[in-house]
């Protein structure tokens, strides 16, 4: 049986729905992502929003992957790969699921494909994933996927309402990532 859902490319994703996803989830994305939320206040910002990540894109500094619905074909999640270091060849992974849609196991295997594709065509030796304290269900994606925790960075992530919060930071090397596949 195949999975409810499907993972696009920011090619095949219109400024529209994307600022529907966000627009719906903008109280349960809040606190996470608020760089997206500045980025996608109306419409017309949302098409400078897309516009400027398919420039990131082309010049490799992120890559972005989209979660549809395949019932109702509505974008439900999103997931970039950003912070990318070349020299040390690092990445971070950040992502969130429409607020009626967690707890479906949508962004685990989101974070499968994105694993798939930074170890694979982006060469990758290590991904990181940084959490809020209070944010459990990343966490449990984190782990989940082999990621080990390697420490709390204090005050590193400035939230949504402007607040310095402390976060989790999760690590997974290459090797670890094909040892235990």
């Amino acid at each position: 049986m195949t999975a409810p859902w499907k993972i696009e490319t920011i090619a095949q994703i219109l400024p529209e729905e994307f600022y529907d996803l966000i627009d719906r989830n903008r109280e349960h994305i809040c606190k996470t992502f608020p760089v997206t939320l500045r980025g996608c206040i109306d419409l017309e910002s949302t098409k400078n929003f897309i516009s400027q990540a398919i420039d990131n894109q082309i010049w490799t500094e992120n890559y972005y992957f989209y979660v549809r619905d395949t019932k109702s074909s509505n974008l439900i999640g999103y997931v970039v790969v950003k912070n990318i270091n070349t020299d040390i060849a690092k990445c971070e992974l950040g992502y969130f699921v429409d607020k009626d849609f967690e707890g479906r196991g949508i962004i685990s295997a989101s974070v499968t494909h994105a694993l798939n594709y930074c170890f694979g065509p982006l060469q990758m030796n290590k991904i990181t994933i940084c959490t809020s304290l209070i944010n459990a269900a990343s966490q449990r994606v984190a782990t989940k996927h082999g990621f080990i925790q390697e420490g709390i960075l204090r005050e590193e992530f400035m939230n949504g309402q402007g607040l310095f919060e402390d976060i989790m930071y999760f690590g997974l090397l290459k090797k670890d990532y094909n040892n235990e596949r």
